[in-house]
């Protein structure tokens, strides 16, 4: 496959860069941000739609959510119950290595808007509900809704929180509960409620546009159309990039400028380290074959200059501090999985054991899937640091921790 490199630099905190051709990033190369008359001048007006025509179109692409499960949307929208659908923008981006969503609420709100207003009418659905906890896109977003079909949309302000994300805790924050998720697994279609991402919304905007046949013309066959990717870590060119499903790793690799990368964490904080591999496929089946997951779009980069297994200590124990605190596995078992990780980085030679052990016990058995995806961060990054484990246990690798992974709230 080639694909044409857009190399234009941009003047955004994040930037932002496309390999091919941009469609969610369109005229961003140019432009800070993307005001509604700017907007219209780019991608045009929206075409009209009901909801056996958007299904159609979701359905032909397989469009899936772009926000870490990747269910697709048309099946979410069929399961849908009750007489007064309500739609949720998820913009409360709360994976620290992931710019993606806010980029897009930030720079190109209209887009965003544009896809959760044609799926409300196609609804019947009497507002959208934009959930934020970043001020700059809550800012964005409200200047944005002065358009003429922007009196439907509310944007609330969340309170973050990596698991304040999560679909069903943002619901129960909005609603004026505590933004946790609940102890049961009853989905949220079943209450009437159609919950998405930015990216996801931002999508149906362009394939509204395009129609099913352009939407195909990049990507794959099973998963045609682009995703967007935060790259970050060792890489000199980090930033929040647009890419053909199914690029080769190694080509997004080599566009970021990671030369000589040691490990590859893809997915986010509830993804998985990887051995770089050239010819893997971003995209969700491609990673799914080799044992990783596409996530929220995260491909962070360790090279040999920082230790490894301390990059991976900061961010056990941040994922611990993170817990909900509602469940045994959570209270307990997180962090006790970060201070098996720990005691590795000290030389304490017991520890993978601990490790595989605590992570069996997590595993499945929390009220939400923190638990599972920290244990499988976790158990990914041993996997691959048996060499580093040794060293440490002869008196440490003697690389410094240059904190690589971010954790905390990104910019």
């Amino acid at each position: 496959m080639t694909a044409a490199l857009d190399t234009r630099p941009t003047s955004s905190a994040t930037p932002t860069w496309t390999i091919g051709s941009a469609r969610l990033l369109a005229g961003l190369d140019r432009h800070q941000s993307l005001d509604a008359r700017t907007h219209l001048a780019i991608h045009g007006a929206l075409p009209a739609t009901d909801l056996p025509k958007l299904l159609g179109l979701l359905e032909g692409a397989g469009l899936t959510g772009r926000g870490g499960a990747g269910f697709p949307l048309a099946a979410k929208l069929r399961a849908l119950r009750g007489s007064r659908p309500r739609v949720v923008v998820n913009g409360s981006e709360s994976e620290p290595a992931s710019l993606k969503d806010r980029t897009l609420l930030r720079r190109t709100p209209h887009l965003v808007l544009d896809g959760a207003l044609a799926v409300a009418s196609a609804l019947g659905a009497r507002r959208v509900t934009v959930a934020v906890h970043d001020p700059a896109a809550a800012a964005a977003l409200r200047a944005a809704a002065a358009r003429p079909d922007g009196r439907r949309v509310h944007v609330e302000i969340t309170g973050g929180g990596f698991v304040g994300g999560e679909a069903r805790a943002l619901i129960r924050g909005l609603d004026g509960g505590p933004a946790l998720p609940p102890g049961r697994h009853e989905h949220l279609t079943s209450q009437g409620v159609l919950v998405a991402n930015a990216e996801t919304f931002a999508q149906t905007a362009v394939l509204l546009r395009l129609g099913g046949r352009r939407f195909a013309d990049t990507g794959t066959r099973a998963e045609p159309g682009t995703t967007l990717l935060t790259i970050g870590g060792a890489a000199e060119r980090p930033g929040v990039v647009e890419v053909p499903l199914g690029t080769p790793l190694g080509i997004v690799l080599l566009a970021a400028r990671a030369d000589d990368p040691r490990f590859v964490i893809t997915g986010g904080y509830h993804g998985t380290w990887l051995a770089p591999q050239a010819d893997v496929p971003v995209s969700r089946a491609g990673l799914a074959a080799v044992g990783a997951t596409l996530g929220a779009g995260v491909v962070l980069v360790i090279d040999d200059a920082t230790c490894g297994l301390g990059e991976l200590t900061r961010v056990s124990r941040w994922l611990a501090s993170q817990s909900a605190g509602q469940c045994g596995p959570c209270r307990f078992g997180l962090p006790a999985l970060a201070n098996d990780v720990a005691a590795l980085q000290g030389g304490y030679p017991g520890g993978v054991h601990d490790a595989a052990r605590h992570a069996r016990a997590v595993d499945g058995r929390g009220a939400c899937s923190h638990p599972d995806g920290t244990a499988r961060f976790i158990s990914s990054g041993l996997a691959l640091l048996g060499d580093e484990v040794a060293l440490h246990r002869r008196g440490g690798c003697r690389r410094p921790v240059l904190g690589q992974l971010p954790i905390g709230d990104p910019s």
